[in-house]
């Protein structure tokens, strides 16, 4: 598969205006993870940031502020206010995009970048494993600035194909993930293993703060069609012709209790849930979540 491009430069822009300091309450998917930095050193340097009131001024960097005038705090990996893993699905049901509308995968892999953009500016640690259903590519967080084309480069090279295991995936983050992290899966969740919501909840005991972005694409969740059809199972290449008309109904009734069903169980654990319309804009997907609306969905 040729690569995708993930990177939307203008979008980057516009959010380089919203950041999330430590000390602040900040809700939706963050909430409750930026307290304050860890303590102690690490013998690897990421990288400084601005000094904001409440900083201890033992961690001022002198030479940085006798050259530009201006306080910077040095910052240690060990030392991120916060460390990210994001799980980003790339099974054979991804690749689905209706109309105009990019693919599931580049949604997910877009919304991915422009969380980890945000993170990685303001000194936090992010890593990333990418899932088909094998596991794919594992990164492991890092705070660096240039890490961030690490993660892009991974997102764009990697292959869409496979069934859907997303219990595989947070299994293996279960593994690693190590200290308090939030942990952020995007996904069709097209894996229908009761563990999947299980291994959510056990995490989330561990004091992970675990959020699922359930990304979907509207002719998923409206089937607006209503002329003679050819479906494809995109993971196991099967087609049938069918008549969308008669079956409509019962697809619509079936769809609703399966994304209501998912929300409920995730959420009876403490893990945030929402559900993610690929028609929404990604800009907008961005603020509702970190804007604190809740679990909730990112629909029309």
């Amino acid at each position: 598969m040729s690569d995708r491009e993930v990177v939307d430069a203008a979008l980057l822009a516009r959010l380089s205006g919203l950041t999330l300091r430590a000390g602040q309450v900040v809700e939706g998917i963050l909430t409750g993870m930026h307290k304050s930095p860890h303590h102690g050193s690490s013998v690897e340097f990421a990288q400084h940031r601005e000094y904001s009131p409440g900083d201890e001024i033992r961690h001022i960097d002198w030479k940085a502020f006798a050259k530009s005038d201006r306080y910077y705090i040095k910052q240690f990996e060990d030392e991120t206010n916060l460390r990210c893993h994001l799980l980003v699905d790339t099974s054979g049901s991804m690749a689905y995009g209706g109309g105009d509308r990019p693919s599931k995968m580049l949604y997910a892999a877009r919304l991915a970048t422009a969380l980890a953009w945000m993170l990685l500016r303001q000194g936090d640690a992010v890593g990333l494993l990418t899932f088909g259903e094998s596991l794919g590519e594992y990164l492991p967080p890092r705070a660096r600035p240039d890490h961030f084309w690490r993660l892009v480069r991974a997102l764009e090279k990697t292959p869409v194909a496979g069934p859907t295991n997303v219990v595989g995936a947070l299994e293996r983050i279960a593994e690693v993930a190590g200290r308090r992290s939030l942990i952020v899966l995007l996904s069709d969740c097209m894996d229908f293993d009761p563990r999947l919501t299980a291994i959510a909840r056990q995490l989330r005991r561990r004091r992970h703060r675990v959020s699922v972005l359930h990304v979907l694409d509207p002719d998923e969740l409206d089937f607006p069609f209503k002329e003679l059809t050819e479906f494809e199972e995109l993971e196991t290449d099967e087609r049938e012709l069918a008549d969308p008309r008669g079956m409509r109904d019962a697809y619509l009734d079936e769809i609703r209790a399966w994304c209501e069903g998912l929300r409920r169980d995730l959420l009876d654990g403490d893990v945030n849930y929402r559900l993610v319309d690929t028609a929404v804009p990604v800009e907008r997907c961005v603020y509702d979540i970190v804007g604190g609306q809740g679990n909730g969905s990112a629909r029309r």
